[in-house]
């Protein structure tokens, strides 16, 4: 696979919720930063998605890949969905949020992933008004606080 077709085999797991297939396109010293507030390695992050794919079974990621320059892979996500399962922020120390059955639409995003020896070792999100966590939550009528 070339660099663009590994970042997108690794959306389109993520997307299905083969989380198990995804785990095996990241690099050892996976990083994922952008919308968290340190970066996080890949359990993490697949647990964050994970998390994410409970709480909104229809989540889709509207990604696309853009372009590439090099080793980095230049693509732009725009998460939408409904929240019919319990989101478990726990990690976040915001607890476990019951579904509130309403859905979101988040603004664009740029990421850069950056892939070496066919394995993505880095996944980074250029912070956006209207995305990420704190848009989600707010669409949903959440309020970002610690429990």
């Amino acid at each position: 696979m070339n660099k663009r077709e590994t970042v997108q085999g690794l959306m389109d797991s993520i997307q299905q919720g083969d989380f198990e297939n995804a785990k095996t396109m990241l690099a050892e010293d996976f990083q994922f930063s952008g919308p968290v507030s340190a970066p996080i390695d890949a359990g993490a992050w697949l647990g964050m998605s994970k998390s994410l794919r409970t709480a909104f079974p229809d989540l889709n990621y509207h990604f696309k890949v853009i372009g590439t320059d090099g080793d980095v892979v230049r693509s732009t996500s725009q998460l939408s969905g409904t929240h019919n399962g319990s989101f478990d922020l726990t990690g976040m120390n915001m607890g476990v949020i019951p579904a509130t059955n309403k859905a979101f639409s988040a603004k664009l995003e740029k990421t850069k992933v950056t892939v070496k020896d066919g394995r993505i070792t880095l996944w980074i999100v250029e912070p956006t008004d209207g995305a990420g966590l704190k848009a989600i939550l707010g669409q949903i009528g959440v309020k970002p606080t610690s429990r």
